[in-house]
């Protein structure tokens, strides 16, 4: 007869299983992410772990809020076993369990369903870490939830005072996460620092919100049946939520666009101001920060030139020469606060193209 085979410590079994969550999660993260991808993968040790921990959460919670099929009041359900999970092993362990039938984009599908992994690479972090990650991630479940269920049948922001709402959940929020975190780990981050840059880290975040959210209006509307430009601006111009994609109704839309496109404005100056108050010292920090302004400086640049292309219904997108050269020089220049502000004010002017690089 076989003998049973012998069982494995305690200790071996949870190695094993950290092993596979951090597999699983630089796995899946250029699936689900490709402007934050390469930033998260420039942060060391414990800060990259934790990073990447929360972005993956944020990403959960974002596609149990964006699921397509779902009732209003299944999705909130969802959003709340998901906030559970921080406190309660079980039911992190449990939570696939719960989402095998919910659609969206494949990846984010599949992130979803093995939320257990993430959760473990989450409980794997510093406990001081953790408490950042459940408030600042917990604070943004419950927005969505809120937003779930204002809107059972699909968002549809009234006002400009409802915007910012909604993004300071779904943003400000990471804004906030990750200013705590750098103070937790970096050393030349201290509390001086800290405070200052608590006071510009949700225009950094919400800035990059905004301009995702102008240059997927068309698509939002058509295949996420979420509108954000709110109704208040797009009836003031002659135009509404109803006929937001006419084509008859095109230069009120854009007229309402032109608000949020000031505001986008506005809080890209303020995020501009929060990468150059990173000290030179967290090399790493700025890094991960320099990348999604100089896109969305680049991106919202674009979206002020093609006035039309929400009535042809498309996406603006910079073009992968451009995103490779803003990589390439942002880089060059991290250390420099004259050079990136140039860098940035450049990208916010015309495309940014590097001979040579393609």
């Amino acid at each position: 007869m076989r003998g049973k085979e012998p069982m494995q410590e305690p200790a071996t079994r949870d190695a094993d299983r950290l092993a596979d969550a951090e597999r699983f999660g630089r796995d899946i993260l250029p699936e689900v992410s490709r402007t934050f991808a390469l930033s998260i993968r420039v942060l060391p040790g414990e800060l990259g772990r934790a990073v990447l921990a929360a972005y993956l959460l944020c990403r959960i919670a974002d596609t149990l809020e964006d699921e397509p099929v779902a009732p209003a009041g299944a999705k909130a359900a969802l959003l709340d076993q998901l906030l559970r999970c921080f406190d309660d092993a079980a039911a992190a362990d449990a939570f696939p369990s719960r989402v095998v039938s919910i659609a969206g984009e494949p990846a984010h599908v599949r992130l979803t369903r093995n939320s257990h992994l993430v959760f473990t690479l989450y409980r794997s972090l510093p406990a001081a870490t953790q408490v950042h990650v459940r408030r600042w991630v917990g604070e943004m479940i419950a927005g969505m939830r809120t937003f779930v269920l204002r809107y059972p049948h699909g968002i549809r922001i009234q006002t400009i005072e409802e915007y910012r709402e909604y993004c300071y959940y779904v943003a400000g929020t990471v804004g906030y996460l990750l200013t705590d975190l750098w103070h937790e780990h970096a050393p030349s981050i201290g509390e001086r620092r800290y405070r200052v840059l608590r006071e510009w880290c949700r225009a950094f975040a919400e800035g990059l919100q905004t301009v995702n959210i102008l240059k997927d209006v068309a698509t939002d509307a058509q295949h996420e049946n979420s509108i954000y430009i709110p109704e208040a601006l797009l009836r003031e111009h002659g135009s509404s939520h109803a006929e937001i994609l006419d084509a008859e109704r095109v230069g009120g839309t854009s007229a309402a666009i032109e608000t949020l496109v000031a505001l986008a404005h506005r809080d890209l100056e303020g995020a501009r101001t929060y990468l150059l108050l990173i000290p030179r010292r967290a090399v790493a920090i700025r890094l991960f920060c320099v990348l999604p302004l100089l896109f969305a400086c680049a991106t919202l640049r674009d979206l002020t030139r093609a006035p039309y292309s929400l009535a042809r219904r498309e996406v603006v997108k910079i073009s992968r020469r451009e995103v490779k050269s803003l990589t390439v020089i942002g880089f060059m220049l991290i250390l420099s606060n004259r050079a990136l502000g140039w860098l940035a004010d450049r990208a916010m002017r015309r495309p940014f193209v590097v001979a040579g690089i393609r």
